[in-house]
């Protein structure tokens, strides 16, 4: 395929591909300086003086940002490689007796990451003592493509297709209550308990649909912000909530009072970017989680 990147006299640097790598990343100057570690005027200088040198926009100023032309696009998947063969070279020189080192970030949400991912980090760090993980859960889950992360597990339909994922298997939820509840109160129809929901910020959860299909004049007692927030609260007393399957497991404080519910159901994927998916300390942390994570 040719290439769309115009001839030019002047060569591209490693400096200038970090730049124009932060930038694409970040999307504007004050993202690309934070990325750098500088100001956003220097951002600003290099981009004009690298522009300027190769002869073309590489990025098109808009309101919202800095736009990557389809030339600056080609340009980018070309840094990533070298980033990583880089970080890959530097790994070998500094452990020369093959250890895994390094930090590894992890985005996921806050049901996955108390009830499948902490249950298996003890054999991981026990295995590889050198190896450091940064680990972040939210409603909003960080992105790969702009490298934020390093590995995601995401609930979603499938996985995007600029991604490396591996399915782990369905997400099913179940209706539950705290163990205290008496037998009485664990009989009662769903409808007649005091509900715990997410809150507005998770609109398209499966609970969140299910509830408004199967119970639609249901008024929840209690809001909350995430899932793990609707399991405390559930162990507090306040009422009852849906939460995955999986977290029985870890929370012996809650009993089921349903079946896995129809029409409420998340798939797991295992996410990381392709072009950083075989560093050594990357593909380790995928195969063990690849490996460990177990949906009932």
């Amino acid at each position: 395929m040719k290439s769309t990147i115009a001839k030019s006299q002047y060569a591209l640097t490693a400096p200038d591909l970090e730049v124009l790598l932060a930038l694409v990343r970040g999307g504007t100057l004050a993202q690309a300086a934070t990325r750098l570690s500088a100001d956003a005027s220097t951002v600003f200088r290099s981009v004009q003086r690298i522009e300027k040198n190769l002869g073309q926009r590489l990025f098109e100023r808009t309101r919202q940002g800095y736009l990557p032309s389809d030339a600056m696009a080609e340009i980018a998947r070309h840094a990533e490689r070298i980033e990583s063969e880089l970080e890959a070279a530097r790994a070998a020189a500094m452990t020369p007796s093959g250890e895994v080192t390094g930090r590894v970030r992890l985005t996921t949400t806050d049901s996955v990451l108390r009830g499948l991912v902490l249950p298996c980090l003890p054999a991981l760090t026990a295995q590889h003592p050198q190896l450091q993980l940064e680990l972040h859960s939210a409603n909003e889950l960080m992105s790969l493509t702009r490298r934020d992360a390093d590995l995601a597990l995401r609930a979603t339909p499938k996985a995007p297709e600029h991604l490396i994922g591996r399915h782990l298997g369905p997400i099913r939820f179940v209706a539950c209550g705290a163990k205290s509840l008496s037998p009485a109160h664990r009989r009662r129809t769903l409808d007649r308990h005091d509900w715990i929901v997410p809150d507005e910020a998770m609109p398209e959860h499966p609970s969140v649909r299910w509830r408004r299909k199967h119970l639609p004049k249901l008024a929840p007692r209690h809001l909350v912000d995430g899932i793990v927030s609707v399991v405390d609260a559930i162990k507090a007393g306040l009422g009852v909530g849906v939460v995955p399957l999986f977290m029985l497991d870890s929370e012996p404080q809650l009993v089921a009072l349903s079946q896995p519910l129809e029409d409420c159901e998340s798939q797991l994927w295992l996410l990381a970017h392709p072009e950083s998916r075989h560093l050594r300390r990357i593909a380790t942390v995928y195969q063990h989680f690849a490996q460990s994570i177990r949906l009932p």
